[in-house]
């Protein structure tokens, strides 16, 4: 089975590129639940800490589609280094200004403007599309591997950071998310070989990636998903600390992403033979039947297990996501395109931050799963009610020669 990713790291220079995404992808997946953990901590208030995540992350969401359309215009090195470092400087100060009791709004502003920065998803992904462009099964396999990445920073980052604040000090989780990010993007950039080149702007196409038909359908979707991820990841920190072993919101958290990883690398290894939007309707489903238990179970262990089996939906979601956001949008619009489609997912998980952390303090935390659980039904209905739409617009994405679609059979 894994010997479908061997040709991956045969491709030259894509072993840099693969190992920087790799670092950088591992410190975003700390910055959440690091920020929760530090101000939950220092502050004594998952709400507050809930607000101040959240922040972030639609700081993020918003600057997250700017700045991949002016990648896709100038180049990824040229405008992603200046964010990156950026970005750097005023993470340091929101853990300065936590560390030292600084008013609340000082840290809100800091650690907002340090969420000003590219995301190596999409530009690893552009990558790929980029160097597979003729192999559509291929890509469909790079994709995947780039989903089940995403997936393991999830299971590796949350363990570091919750362990790092608790065993040392609130801050040390941040600082360590801030490093191996900043780290990771200077290894991914200096991969020049591998980077994709900018269309000429007299060949670029008119408008804006979200409003190419399908996309917004996407987002929606994807928003939804997010709220479950930004909820999933408050309530687990609450969950645990109610049980009285707040070091176990990083096993239910990594447990979640674990099943995510596993059922992502064997998704990678299938060809489909349906189209991209029935996959998308299939895996949306099963997200939230698999979600749903959360609400029954008593205790981090046997939450852990519930959370191990409902993550094994989310990869095949967001790989096809993705992949049909890819398809959706011409060449020169691919890093917008698939900004477009992980800001859904942050708007959603700033959304789910906040809306969990004010479950948690007015019903508890085992009854705040209403908030993923619901998300997840609301995800099914757009979905099903955009179908139609939806299907029409991958088919027409794919007769106007675009991208293709990554699957062996995009439209069966």
């Amino acid at each position: 089975m894994l010997a479908a990713y061997a040709p991956l790291f045969r491709v030259p220079g894509a072993l840099r590129f693969i190992s920087g995404t790799a670092f950088s992808r591992t410190g975003g997946a700390m910055f959440g639940v690091s920020v929760i953990v530090m101000l939950s901590e220092r502050r004594g208030s998952f709400g507050l800490a809930g607000a101040i995540s959240a922040v972030g992350v639609l700081v993020l969401a918003v600057a997250g589609p700017v700045i991949g359309r002016l990648i896709d215009r100038h180049g990824q090195r040229r405008v992603a280094l200046p964010f990156v470092l950026a970005s750097a400087i005023f993470c340091t100060a929101a853990i300065i200004l936590s560390a030292t009791g600084a008013p609340v709004w000082t840290v809100f502003v800091a650690y907002g403007l340090s969420a000003i920065i590219p995301e190596p998803g999409p530009m690893s992904r552009a990558r790929w599309a980029q160097i597979f462009e003729d192999e559509p099964e291929r890509l469909h396999t790079a994709m995947s591997f780039e989903q089940v990445c995403d997936e393991g920073s999830f299971v590796i980052g949350p363990v570091i950071a919750v362990l790092a604040s608790t065993l040392w000090f609130p801050e040390a989780g941040l600082i360590l998310a801030e490093v191996f990010f900043t780290a990771g993007m200077l290894v991914f950039l200096s991969a020049r070989a591998t980077e994709p080149p900018v269309v000429p702007h007299e060949d670029r196409p008119a408008g804006l990636a979200v409003r190419r038909p399908g996309m917004l359908i996407v987002a929606m979707a994807l928003t939804m998903t997010g709220v479950i991820f930004g909820a999933n990841e408050v309530i687990a920190v609450a969950y645990a600390k109610e049980a009285g072993a707040t070091s176990l919101s990083s096993v239910i958290l990594g447990a979640f992403a674990l099943g995510s990883t596993i059922s992502g690398i064997v998704f990678g290894t299938i060809a489909f033979r349906m189209t991209l939007t029935r996959r998308l309707l299939l895996a949306a489903t099963g997200m939230f039947v698999l979600e749903a238990p959360a609400l029954l179970v008593g205790g981090p262990w046997p939450l852990a297990v519930v959370m191990l089996i409902a993550g094994s939906a989310t990869a095949p979601l967001l790989i096809t996501s993705l992949s049909l956001s890819q398809h959706l949008v011409p060449k020169a619009l691919i890093t917008e395109g698939m900004a477009v489609a992980i800001t859904g997912i942050l708007i959603g998980i700033s959304l789910g931050a906040a809306m969990g952390g004010w479950a948690i303090e007015h019903v508890g935390a085992r009854l705040a799963y209403a908030v993923p659980v619901t998300a997840g039904a609301v995800a099914v209905a757009l979905i099903a009610g955009g179908y139609r739409r939806l299907q029409q617009a991958e088919r027409a994405a794919g007769s106007e020669g675009g991208p293709g679609p990554v699957s062996a059979a995009g439209a069966a």
